[in-house]
């Protein structure tokens, strides 16, 4: 991995390693570049940004600029985390007032933009709330990816849902993250297309070998129960706190970073287990050694729209899943029977012992035959199609 940091980061030798994206016509091969203003870190949590833009490195370069942080002096940070995929990180001195860090990252992206003379780019939107600094662009392109209902989320700035009346009025084509999402945007737009998610089946159904058990889990005992996800708002802890007093001899192993949640609120008990964040890489180790995967969302505001990435993930590991009654994952996993969804904690542990008992699920192979046609590589290829015919349809107007 690079790391530089720099007022101007450079990448040398990029214009060469990749090719434009294929298309039939000249102009639209002039589409080097993909700009996307995210608001979560690429080093998070690995999901929809990452599995979309990794896959969009092939045929573009991608400049994947994160939310400032907070420094000693103003600078853009810059590290590639694979081929094909700059990161971009503002650096914002402290005590910066708000209008200040946004006149702050408009004059830092530009300064990048006419170092690496971009002129000819997709600018691609995971928060609307970059506009604040970027609206002065003129990209070839602009698409929002919508991939949650950030308006519902704790802390959200109160001028999110103008800035994504704007975003959306500039869009040639808005994305979603799943089907409640783009029930909730199709009015607003001519052009949203629901693109739930999808799943990597090679790497997740590694899980199905017997895989060494990770130095961090082996001690715990079994049956262990799993979660892989962000602890916030969204996790009910309550759910999870009776489940654990009410099965002792089960063990709750809590994967993923702790955020926006008071510590003190989360169970505590000994069979209730925090390993931390892990590397996308490490958790089919994880969840290979586990006996059931749940998904244990509280029914609020902000879980209303998600369609959450871990449910295919923990059915291509070979995982019985069990869910509170998401609406998404009810629509497309328990409408099917791939997914037990639960209400109270009783009936969470009922579902859990019929997956441990071998009863649920039964129709495996129907399983993965839906896994394996949802995969991520189909879902760039569909949205590049579209994005393609898009551009060639702004130059031909």
């Amino acid at each position: 991995m690079n790391t530089t940091d720099s007022t101007s980061p450079s990448v040398e030798g990029k214009s060469s390693a990749h090719s434009p994206a294929k298309s039939g016509s000249s102009t639209i091969n002039t589409i080097t570049d993909l700009l996307c203003f995210s608001h979560l870190r690429w080093n998070f949590v690995y999901q929809r940004p990452q599995h979309l833009l990794s896959r969009a490195a092939a045929g573009y370069r991608v400049w994947f600029l994160e939310e400032p942080v907070r420094s000693n002096e103003t600078k853009m940070g810059s590290y590639q985390p694979l081929e094909g995929v700059t990161v971009l990180t503002p650096h914002i001195p402290h005590h910066t007032p708000a209008d200040e860090a946004v006149r702050l990252q408009r004059q830092l992206l530009d300064a990048f933009l006419q170092q690496q003379q971009l002129t000819n780019f997709i600018a691609w939107y995971y928060t609307p709330m970059a506009l604040l600094f970027s609206d002065h662009l003129k990209p070839r392109l602009t698409v929002y990816d919508c991939m949650d209902e950030l308006s519902a989320f704790w802390g959200a700035p109160p001028q999110l849902l103008q800035q994504e009346q704007r975003l959306l009025d500039r869009s040639a084509i808005v994305f979603t993250g799943g089907i409640s999402l783009f029930e909730a945007k199709q009015n607003r737009h001519p052009q949203v297309m629901a693109f739930p998610s999808s799943i990597d089946f090679t790497h997740f159904s590694q899980a199905r070998q017997s895989l060494p058990d990770p130095a961090d889990q082996a001690a715990i005992a079994k049956p262990r129960i799993g979660f892989s996800g962000v602890i916030d708002e969204r996790f009910d802890y309550e759910l999870v706190g009776k489940l654990a007093e009410q099965h002792p001899d089960w063990q709750f192993v809590l994967i993923g970073p702790i955020v926006k949640i008071d510590r003190k609120l989360l169970p505590k008990a000994a069979n209730v287990h925090y390993p931390g964040m892990k590397d996308y890489k490490e958790l089919p180790a994880y969840f290979s050694n586990w006996d059931v995967a749940i998904l244990p969302f509280a029914l609020n505001e902000s879980t209303r729209f998600i369609s959450p990435t871990k449910t295919p993930e923990y059915l291509a590991a070979g995982l019985p899943v069990v869910s509170t009654p998401i609406r998404d994952v009810v629509r497309t996993y328990g409408n099917e029977d791939f997914v037990q969804i639960a209400d109270t904690a009783d009936e969470f542990g009922k579902a859990i012992e019929r997956a441990l008992a071998g009863r649920h699920p039964e129709n495996w192979e129907q399983i993965d035959r839906f896994l394996t046609e949802n995969s991520w590589d189909h879902t760039w290829q569909e949205m590049n199609r579209l994005i393609l015919a898009n551009a060639k349809l702004a130059v031909e107007q």
